[in-house]
């Protein structure tokens, strides 16, 4: 009897081992999943699809015999719409990768789901920096921005030009939580000091009653902690109550190119801001987004659409590298932080073991009508925030996958 057993766990272990052999193939499903309709749709949606298309071309593994598909859906910025579609992404259409993701209420649902069924989660369009803190995952990688650099690069920014009282209009929901929590710590930091803060609802139409209470605080600085049409909605409406020509000065602490053509120039000029990804920065940015807008014509590359591109080109140099797709999430990411990043939209870089992204960072200033020479350019570099500073820095990562030392 003992032989039979010893000959059955044998039996069972060379099964194991086949049956995981079977699981690594050349297959490749990728699902981007974004507000295809609503007031973040030209921030990721439609071109976060065609910017992961082009990540699958450019790998070069499909004249290597790979087969790679972009599926795609609108998670309507709600996190059960969002989990939903992704529990039948990966159940049914045996998705092996997410990308997108804007909205931090869906970013960290799907963050957990990823966890829960061993999927990789390439998150650039969710801000808030918990997802690789307190809720970070071994399946996450956070690419392209999170509120800590927004907090950091804007707001130290602006406390040393004598910014120093502030008064915050914040998105009720996780992310306008999050950008408030660490913009405050990096205005306190700095010498400065919060007045007060207001939240109002996600895709709010009338900012009225909360320009007001801002006004009133007599806050030098006014922080937008909120994104895409509530942003550009809250400063379209500032300028006609005369707050900007009434001496306080307005932060868009999340700022995309698409937010400053919806705004124009007249409106958006002298506003400061960071981001990670500029279309216009340099050579490789410029053929990049060139062959981008010939696809989507709508407008160049946001953050968040450089950021799916970027971290798939990384996904599948880690894929290559592992030989083949084990559909094994874990070991993905793992693979992941272990090559250095390297790609013409953010360069050289790394994924720290709280798969943190780490790259420079940028601090821009809206142009003068009388300044932009041609379509799309709106942006005047200021400051540029080296890689080792433009994110928390690890040991203070609240991370649970972090060794502490």
């Amino acid at each position: 009897m003992k032989r039979s057993i010893a000959a059955l766990v044998a039996g069972m272990s060379l099964f194991g081992a086949g049956a995981s052999a079977q699981t690594m193939d050349k297959v490749v499903r990728v699902g981007a999943l974004g507000d295809q309709s609503g007031l973040y749709q030209d921030i990721g949606g439609p071109g976060s699809v065609v910017a992961a298309q082009m990540a699958v071309e450019d790998s070069g593994l499909l004249a290597k015999g790979w087969k790679i598909d972009v599926i795609s859906a609108d998670h309507q910025n709600k996190p059960d719409v969002a989990v939903n579609i992704g529990k039948q992404w990966i159940d049914v259409e045996k998705v092996d990768v997410f990308v997108d993701l804007a909205a931090s209420n869906v970013g960290l649902a799907i963050a957990n789901l990823a966890k829960e069924k061993n999927v990789v989660n390439l998150n650039s369009g969710s801000g808030s920096s918990d997802l690789t803190g307190s809720q970070c995952t071994p399946n996450t990688v956070h690419w392209a921005y999170d509120t800590y650099m927004l907090a950091n690069g804007t707001g130290r920014a602006l406390v040393k030009s004598g910014g120093d009282t502030w008064f915050f209009i914040s998105a009720d929901y996780a992310f306008g939580q999050a950008l408030e929590r660490d913009t405050t710590a990096a205005v306190t930091s700095s010498g400065g000091k919060v007045l007060g803060s207001v939240k109002h609802p996600l895709n709010t139409a009338d900012f009225s009653s909360f320009l007001l209470q801002a006004q009133s605080s007599k806050a030098k600085v006014i922080g937008l902690a909120n994104a895409g049409g509530d942003t550009t909605n809250a400063i379209k409406q500032a300028a006609e109550f005369g707050i900007v020509s009434g001496g306080q000065k307005l932060a868009g602490m999340l700022m995309f190119i698409t937010d400053v053509n919806a705004l124009g120039l007249n409106i958006a000029q002298g506003l400061n801001f960071t981001e990670s990804f500029y279309w216009d920065m340099n050579d490789q940015t410029r053929a990049f987004s060139k062959r981008f807008m010939e696809r989507f014509k709508k407008n160049p590359p946001t953050m968040v659409q450089a950021g799916v591109y970027s971290s798939l080109i990384h996904y599948f140099k880690a894929l290559e590298a592992l030989g083949g797709n084990p559909h094994d999430g874990r070991a993905v990411v793992a693979k992941m932080k272990e090559l250095p990043t390297d790609d013409p939209l953010f360069g050289k870089g790394s994924i720290r073991a709280d798969g943190r992204k780490i790259h420079p960072a940028y601090l821009f200033e809206v142009k003068k009508p009388s300044e932009s020479k041609y379509p799309w350019d709106y942006y005047r570099l200021i400051a540029t925030i080296p890689a080792d500073e433009a994110f928390l820095p690890l040991e203070k990562s609240a991370c649970p996958l972090v060794k502490k030392s």
